[in-house]
């Protein structure tokens, strides 16, 4: 197995109130696929209970980058009781989501992921003192462009949900929202 370096550790973001978890999805799945990342979903599950249903989603998108370098993004959405919501805005009845975010962000640029210099001890020794000394610079390129990658991440999803707590602002006293 190549090498699997931890180039951003434990990003957090969390949210509190009104969304739409659908919507949510689609503009992560559509963020990532215009950076042209490809998505795999490691784990998905959801628990009802009677507070609410409780989802925990772990996607693992990842970009080629060279055919020895790729960036792995391990996205960790956990929904806390997550209820649904019908809001009345300016007459329009719309049905959204109430509950906890928190989603957890690790980014992770994995060279020689196809095992390629791993054959022999020589082309492992060989390999070593290329990333040391000859592709530090590249490797070095590779990370900035993957915290790049992830900061746009955090902030699109956050600008977005920021958007929920703006138009719906005025909809968290309790006596506003229809159930």
């Amino acid at each position: 197995m190549g090498e699997r370096r931890l180039v951003i550790d434990h990003m957090k973001l969390g949210y509190e109130g009104l969304f739409n978890l659908h919507e949510l999805y689609s503009l992560m799945n559509q963020w990532l696929k215009d950076k042209g990342f490809d998505t795999r979903e490691a784990r998905n599950q959801e628990h009802v209970k009677p507070g609410g249903r409780y989802i925990d989603l772990e996607l693992l998108p990842w970009k080629k980058i060279t055919d020895y370098a790729r960036h792995v993004i391990r996205l960790n959405i956990r929904i806390l009781n997550m209820k649904d919501v019908v809001v009345e805005n300016d007459g329009i009845r719309t049905t959204l989501n109430k509950g906890k975010i928190t989603i957890v962000m690790d980014g992770y640029l994995d060279t020689d992921y196809e095992d390629r210099w791993e054959a022999k001890p020589f082309y492992f020794f060989i390999r070593t003192l290329f990333d040391k000394f000859i592709y530090r610079t590249y490797s070095t390129q590779y990370e900035e462009l993957l915290v790049e990658n992830c900061l746009q991440l955090n902030a699109t999803i956050k600008a977005f949900l920021n958007l929920y707590q703006y138009e719906y602002g005025a909809m968290r006293r309790p006596e506003l929202l229809k159930l």
